[in-house]
């Protein structure tokens, strides 16, 4: 099931023709880890302390990065026993999060297997989406069993950004790391967008007479002949220069946007 959001624009719904571009965020780890907790915190700014581990939703709401807006939905995965069956957001993510909590070593354990399937999914694919590693519950410090140096040595070395957060204190910290996400995917996207050289042909003058070419006959097959009757000369056109994204604000103004509404899954407790 997916849930909106809302931050509706002022003045009615947008335009058909000019469609939200979307980003597709997957969160995984291990149960309590705290992944429930991040994605309501950046969707409402509120808190949550219980909630049902067993309860897999998508979210989607839309957002304002670098003056650009996209509709970013967030898939609040719960995996019973690791990366079992994760079929479901390898095709569908463009971005992961991969998420522990630093006062459970058992999760900080966890999410590598986590980093491990991404890895060899990117591999296999040959599409290698964006990987941030998140340490969460850092107000949780006089507790803590994973150092930050391990976290940053985990994310180095599967080429990967890492933030600690904490889901209970710090909302500009946990939407930055959203933000981030869509940013990575922007930046994926502009680098595979190689401009492709283009070809003129020019064809020269045909003969008037076709020359059959024969090819010799080896280990027994037929031989056969080709008929050359033009010749095409390729010319290469220089590539343009690559295009720079270009921002287009919006007339309206974004204080006229109502505040966020929240219909709450069962379970779970607003602080």
């Amino acid at each position: 099931m997916s849930s909106m959001f809302g931050k509706p624009r002022a003045g009615g719904e947008r335009p058909p023709q000019t469609p939200l571009a979307e980003c597709n965020v997957a969160i995984l780890g291990c149960q309590g880890a705290g992944k429930s907790a991040l994605t309501v915190k950046f969707l409402t700014k509120r808190f949550i302390s219980e909630y049902d581990p067993n309860l897999e939703d998508t979210y989607a709401s839309e957002e304002l990065v670098d003056q650009q807006p996209v509709l970013l939905k967030v898939m609040d995965t719960a995996d019973q026993d690791g990366p079992g069956n994760c079929e479901r957001y390898l095709r569908w993510a463009s971005a992961f999060l991969v998420v522990y909590s630093i006062d459970d070593r058992k999760s900080f354990e966890g999410c590598q297997r986590y980093l491990e399937v991404l890895a060899r999914h990117a591999r296999g694919c040959q599409r290698r989406c964006p990987v941030l590693l998140l340490g969460n519950k850092l107000d949780m410090e006089q507790y803590r069993q994973v150092p930050a140096a391990e976290g940053m040595s985990l994310a180095s070395r599967f080429r990967c950004l890492f933030y600690e957060v904490s889901a209970c204190q710090d909302f500009s910290g946990v939407q930055h790391v959203f933000h981030e996400a869509v940013r990575e995917v922007r930046r994926r996207a502009e680098r595979s967008q190689t401009v492709q050289p283009l070809f003129i042909t020019e064809e020269r003058p045909c003969p008037t007479v076709a020359t059959p070419v024969a090819l010799p006959t080896h280990h027994g097959l037929a031989s056969c002949t080709f008929n050359t009757l033009s010749t095409v000369n390729y010319k290469e056109i220089p590539s343009v220069a690559q295009a720079k994204l270009v921002t287009v604000k919006s007339s309206r103004a974004q204080s006229k946007r109502k505040a966020p509404t929240l219909t709450l899954l069962k379970g779970f407790k607003i602080f």
